[in-house]
């Protein structure tokens, strides 16, 4: 007969977290890991894989804390381990990965409560994961130990340095980016010693529009863009010369309307960029910078988006493309774009200007949209055989890797 008094035996599970799947990336073992033999085995190929990496030394903690308790003789609590991981992009995915696993690990063991082992990282969003499941009754933090010494401090600058230095990735940030804005500040302070001006303010301009310039190329992987085209090897068909003709040739249009705008603006406004600056100035005569910039600049852009366009309808064309329909009614829609602008800069520039134009206008572009859009749907359909020979070739690349 049992003893009524004698505590009832629990079931404790101790578990270790890698909330970023270290030991899933760098050894490809699948997670959850169960049982001590497993464990063992598993940190033991991530501590060969990677020495220095704190979620292996987490999960030598762990198994030290299990033979610990299972040598423990004055109770009777069963124990069990395991790993669970959650995923290398972090966020919602690493934390749905997580409970996933923990709620296979409880299925196979039914633990009362829980020792948790993490590195420390990111414990405030693990705690209410594993708590939500099964109450947590102990968290160990490792935090792995550095030598104090000089030497291993120089030797881990020194390493962070080598890298800075020789890893593309860091070294045009840290590196690159404050060596292109000293030289542009030098190049300014030299021209400053020749020509007055504010050095300060064309300091700041200049930098902002690196930094500024720097942010959008990256933002926008702007650089694995153009390598892309610069890498890409071209045949000079007719089609491929009339598009990049037409390209240029709408660009050199759009860049010499606005160099036109902005010399007449510049001609006619008593207007200087310097800071601090005077905004009261600036939003008096920015509505009549904003209309003649429009008025001045855009027949030249409209012509010239609307030549790229031609170019590009032509080459679609020309290939048999079925683009070709989608960039012609672009051609009709940037076309009428110019009396929408047109009626809009006479608003702008005479705020009492009837605004019955731009309404009318407003409302033909739209029936122009629709017009040409249902008009270039039809013809595709019923020219249809045109575009057939290129719709082959285009899919049977896929037929061919299929087989």
């Amino acid at each position: 007969m049992a003893d009524p008094e004698e505590p009832k035996a629990e079931r404790l599970l101790i578990l270790c977290v890698d909330r970023d799947n270290d030991i899933g990336r760098k050894t490809n073992t699948p997670t959850p890991i169960v049982g001590r033999r497993d464990n063992l085995d598993s940190a033991l190929k991530l501590i060969l894989a990677d020495p220095e990496e704190a979620d292996a030394n987490t999960m030598f903690e762990a198994l030290r804390i299990y033979d610990n308790l299972q040598q423990d003789r004055t109770t009777n609590d069963i124990y069990e381990i395991a790993t669970i991981a959650g995923s290398e992009l972090g966020g919602v995915s690493a934390d749905r990965k997580l409970v996933s696993e923990l709620t296979d690990v409880l299925k196979r063991f039914k633990a009362d409560g829980l020792i948790l082992v993490t590195d420390g990282f990111s414990d405030e969003d693990i705690i209410p994961l594993v708590q939500s499941r099964v109450p947590v009754t102990s968290v160990r933090r490792v935090v792995v130990k550095h030598s104090e010494s000089i030497e291993e401090t120089a030797a881990i600058f020194s390493r962070y340095w080598k890298m800075i230095m020789e890893d593309p990735r860091y070294s045009r940030i840290v590196l690159g980016l404050p060596g292109i804005l000293l030289i542009t500040f030098g190049i300014l302070v030299y021209l400053g010693t020749f020509i007055r001006f504010d050095i300060y303010t064309w300091t700041a301009i200049v930098g902002l529009i690196i930094i500024g310039g720097y942010l959008l190329e990256k933002g926008y992987g702007l650089d694995r863009k153009i390598s892309a085209v610069f890498s890409r090897p071209y045949h000079y068909t007719i089609s491929g010369l009339v598009t990049n003709f037409s390209l240029v040739t709408g660009f050199l249009l759009a860049g010499i309307g606005l160099y036109q705008a902005w010399t007449y603006i510049g001609a006619n406004f008593n207007f200087d960029i310097q800071f601090p600056m005077n905004m009261s100035r600036f939003m008096e005569i920015l509505p009549q910078i904003s209309g003649w910039l429009i008025e001045k600049s855009s027949t030249l852009v409209i012509v010239g988006i609307c030549v790229s366009l031609a170019g590009r309808s032509v080459g679609y064309l020309l290939d048999r493309d079925s683009r070709f329909w989608r960039t012609a009614a672009l051609v009709i829609v940037a076309a009428w774009s110019w009396t929408i602008l047109n009626e809009a800069s006479l608003v702008i520039l005479n705020p009492s200007w009837p605004t019955s134009g731009l309404i009318v206008s407003t409302i033909v572009g739209i029936i122009v949209i629709v017009a040409a859009g249902l008009s270039t749907h039809f013809l595709s359909r019923r020219f249809q055989h045109i575009l057939k020979d290129k719709l082959e070739e285009e899919k049977e690349p896929g037929k061919k890797c299929e087989k």
